[in-house]
């Protein structure tokens, strides 16, 4: 059984000074006017005694824990996207600040849990993040508290880090158009005809409109569109064969709206005798785990996951930023796309 709390009436008492007094000395008054011996005798009673300061009670004074409540999906058990969580933490614990994180699978019976459980502990604020960019339901909070969503959107909470598909978008088509691709690009993810008026993801609306804004800058159509609405391996494996059946050896490229639909649509490409690049060059989208696998390796335009935690617990940390933050989407260069 655990043994009573040292508090710092303790301390106090086994240096022989004040409460008082002892507290301004362990959170470091400048302006204690006590004696250099007061102060060491304070600091090694501490230390004898394994004193640690009650956060929760420190939070009644100051109205601050120094804690930061972190509710998301499946974050840290995907590994895909476990840089959300790795960037935050780097940064909560750069600022002196505690990352409380929890996950709830997306259940809403553990979402709620999750956000009590935060709210107990009187966190400064929360931060919602999950795993794929999505339009996230947040239950009401029974506290005014500050919220940031990660990865996130949600019409009630204007202050959000996402990442900037739109340049991501338009960054893609250059990879392409700058290796001397014009004609029988294959978009694979998406058709305009096909999917007017269904509403996927504000961020999967900004990738796409991006896009297609670089291809009509570039005076470009693609040979054609393959709608896929689960973005998965073995969509853009099916997918990518029917397209090789319609247009065979016209399709010079393949835009791949995800990395899991290119690792699909490669091996499609390899049942048919078809080599990547010198065939037909692929570029993608996230810089998911499997894209540095492939043979050749994949070059992607990335999520830049941890960069985009750092930013959210900032925001969290200063009152002046608000509203959405846009984190660039950098270029991962590999072996998929060749020069024409």
């Amino acid at each position: 059984m655990p043994g009573k709390r040292v508090t710092l009436a303790d301390v106090a008492r086994r240096a022989g000074l004040s409460t008082t007094a002892a507290s301004m000395i362990l959170n470091g008054r400048p302006d204690t006017r006590l004696s250099r011996e007061a102060h060491d005798r304070v600091i090694a009673a501490a230390a004898e005694l394994d004193y640690r300061p009650n956060v929760a009670a420190r939070g009644l004074r100051t109205d601050r824990t120094n804690t930061i409540g972190f509710v998301s999906d499946v974050v840290a058990t995907t590994r895909f996207a476990s840089g959300l969580i790795k960037g935050a933490l780097e940064e909560a614990h750069a600022s002196g600040h505690v990352l409380l994180v929890l996950e709830t699978e997306g259940d809403p019976r553990r979402e709620s849990e999750a956000i009590e459980a935060v709210l107990d502990r009187q966190v400064d604020g929360i931060v919602f993040a999950t795993m794929r960019a999505r339009d996230l339901f947040i239950p009401p909070l029974r506290q005014r508290v500050p919220v940031v969503l990660l990865n996130a959107t949600n019409e009630s909470y204007a202050d959000s880090v996402l990442p900037d598909e739109h340049t991501g978008g338009r960054r893609a088509v250059d990879l392409l158009v700058d290796a001397g691709f014009g004609d029988g690009i294959l978009l694979l993810g998406h058709n305009a005809v096909k999917e007017e008026g269904l509403f996927r993801s504000t961020t999967v609306a900004r990738r796409i409109a991006g896009i297609r804004e670089r291809m009509n800058e570039h005076g470009l159509q693609f040979i054609d569109e393959e709608s896929i609405w689960l973005w998965e391996p073995e969509h853009g494996y099916t997918g990518m064969k029917r397209m090789l059946k319609k247009h065979g050896r016209s399709i010079t490229a393949v835009l791949a709206l995800n990395d899991r639909l290119a690792f699909g649509a490669s091996q499609a490409m390899a049942e048919a005798g078809i080599s990547i690049p010198a065939d037909i060059s692929v570029v993608s989208f996230d810089n998911d785990e499997i894209a540095s696998y492939m043979r050749p390796g994949l070059t992607t335009v990335a999520l830049p996951h941890e960069e985009m935690g750092r930013v959210a617990v900032r925001m969290m940390l200063d009152p002046a930023t608000s509203g959405e933050q846009l984190v660039d989407m950098p270029v991962v260069q590999r072996e998929s796309i060749r020069e024409r």
